[in-house]
């Protein structure tokens, strides 16, 4: 994790001349968190990818984590993920966080709280069905239905990514009026209904309690994380990337591990805050 401004205040951060390789410490944000909302997606950024989206583990520590700063921010904290509200609940199991999932196709405004739909149709029966021929293209594709999308993963067949994004054209070709939008991502080729993004569910999520009127800091690591960098400004936000210098960002994270210590951080930083100023009274 690059840290080159040291005691960035909260508010600098977010400045078009910040440097790209700027990442606040956590003690800069510490007195502030019952101000922001902290919104994370999950694979490449939480979490480490794996070789197929089931074998995705959460490290020991990082739910304890996500559960004390989903305390300190009184609710404003969300996971913000392609993959279904479900699937995430798989991962995270037995604990369940605000999300936006299906890149905006479905939202949960708290853990306890009913799932809700933000105004997206589930993909058509039958073009789901010509999408999904194409995993026979190789053995190493893997399908992956998540309802609103439809996701085609070659991490354990690289060689057929060219092949993949081929019959997506062809496929496309046929159907020009189809309301479809093809997400290339980290050895995923994924297939998802027009009219959503992540950015579409993140703006929504934004104006519902706890969320309204906080900023939002968010993390985010692919190509599907790009909308939401882009509407941060607009939200008076501040984003941060993983893995990469992705523009539109204030800052980058060099790997998922990175992302956990820094957000475990905040919680030290607050515990060592409070102490100093116990001390001082």
């Amino acid at each position: 994790m690059d840290q080159d401004s040291a005691d960035m205040p909260q508010e600098d951060i977010s400045e078009e001349e910040a440097s790209p390789d700027a990442v606040p410490v956590p003690h800069s944000l510490v007195s502030q968190l019952d101000q922001c909302a902290i919104l994370l997606d999950v694979d490449g950024t939480l979490l480490d990818l794996a070789p197929t989206p089931r074998e995705v583990w959460v490290p020991p520590g990082l739910a304890r984590t996500l559960n004390r700063l989903l305390q300190r921010t009184s609710g404003a904290l969300a996971l913000v993920s392609g993959r279904s509200l479900n699937d995430i609940d798989l991962i995270f199991a037995p604990e369940q966080f605000p999300a936006v999932g299906g890149h905006g196709a479905e939202m949960r405004i708290s853990g306890d709280s009913e799932a809700v739909a933000t105004h997206a149709p589930p993909m058509d029966k039958e073009l789901k069905r010509r999408l999904a021929a194409i995993a026979k293209l190789s053995p190493g594709i893997l399908l992956e239905d998540k309802g609103y999308s439809l996701a085609l993963h070659y991490r354990l067949a690289p060689h057929a990514e060219k092949a993949i994004y081929a019959a997506v054209s062809l496929i496309r070709a046929d159907l020009p009026n189809a309301p479809i939008e093809v997400l290339p991502g980290k050895c995923v080729c994924e297939i998802k209904h027009s009219g959503f993004t992540k950015a579409t569910g993140v703006v929504e999520l934004m104006t519902h309690e706890p969320f309204r009127g906080r900023r939002p800091i968010f993390i985010g690591d692919d190509v599907t994380d790009e909308t939401v960098f882009a509407v941060m400004p607009d939200l008076g936000g501040v984003a941060f990337s993983v893995g990469r210098r992705a523009q539109g960002v204030a800052g980058h994270f060099d790997e998922p591990r990175d992302v956990r210590e820094w957000l475990a951080h905040l919680l030290d930083d607050e515990k060592a805050t409070v102490d100093s100023q116990n001390m001082v009274r």
